[in-house]
């Protein structure tokens, strides 16, 4: 499947995440911690991943190639990734698992609910990848991170239809410290209206990030790919990125307002 197809974005998104923009304020809950208490059984969501038809299937597929061609373009030598809300990491797992940079590559899964992350796990070790790590924990605290940023690879998949737009803005505001100068981050987001990707290449191209290609509209959902032209700033620690609403909720709100 082709990566995506190129298209232009600019403007800003506002302020940079250094300084503790990322959090824009205490936040009760949060990330994947929403997503355990949504009432969806998570575990569950990933079987559609089996079956080849299904739209989670075809969009599996089109983050595979962005990752499998951000490592072949990649400079030789030691490279990062993060995957934020990373569920099985069947994107990351299953490009690695055949990839000739999988031993270049150190990388870290956030995934919150334990049932996904111990599946992560094992796919893991099937593929033999020793330098993933898995962790169960709170993928919207910057601390989750560190040690592993700037990383050559940052994966949003799953993650920007399920929280508000202004947060949308603030994870990729954060972006500017998750991603190291000349890496790629990896993002979906659906493409029901409002279709939110057109502001979202916006909002990247204000940070300092070169859009690479995003899918064209005509699927239910959508993939970009961005490179980082700039240089990075700290991650603050301590900080949350983001709320876990889920994408029902907050279809829900947008219906009653």
């Amino acid at each position: 499947m082709s990566p995506g197809r190129d298209s232009a974005g600019r403007d800003s998104a506002g302020r940079e995440c250094a300084g503790g923009d990322c959090a824009g304020g205490s936040r009760a809950g949060g990330d994947c911690a929403g997503r355990a208490g949504a009432g969806r059984d998570w575990a569950a969501w990933h079987d559609a991943y089996d079956d080849p038809g299904s739209p989670l299937a075809q969009r599996l597929l089109a983050v595979q190639a962005w990752i499998a061609a951000a490592l072949d373009q990649a400079a030789p030598g030691p490279l990062r990734a993060v995957s934020i809300c990373a569920g099985q990491g069947r994107d990351l797992i299953g490009v690695l698992r055949e990839h000739p940079r999988r031993g270049d590559v150190t990388a870290r899964l956030v995934e919150l609910d334990p049932r996904n992350a111990a599946t992560a796990r094992q796919f893991a070790a099937d593929a033999g990848l020793t330098q993933v790590e898995v962790v169960t924990g709170d993928a919207a605290q910057t601390d989750a991170y560190a040690g592993l940023v700037p990383a050559s690879l940052v994966l949003a998949c799953g993650l920007f239809g399920n929280i508000t737009d202004e947060d949308v803005a603030r994870t990729i505001r954060c972006c500017v410290g998750l991603c190291a100068t000349g890496g790629t981050v990896v993002w979906t987001r659906g493409r029901r209206e409002p279709d939110l990707i057109p502001q979202i290449c916006e909002w990247f191209a204000g940070e300092g990030f070169e859009l690479l290609g995003v899918t064209q509209p005509g699927t239910q959902w959508g993939v970009g790919a961005h490179r980082f032209a700039g240089t990075p700033a700290p991650l603050p620690p301590g900080e949350r990125m983001f709320t876990f609403v889920g994408a029902d909720v907050l279809r829900r709100k947008r219906s009653s307002s």
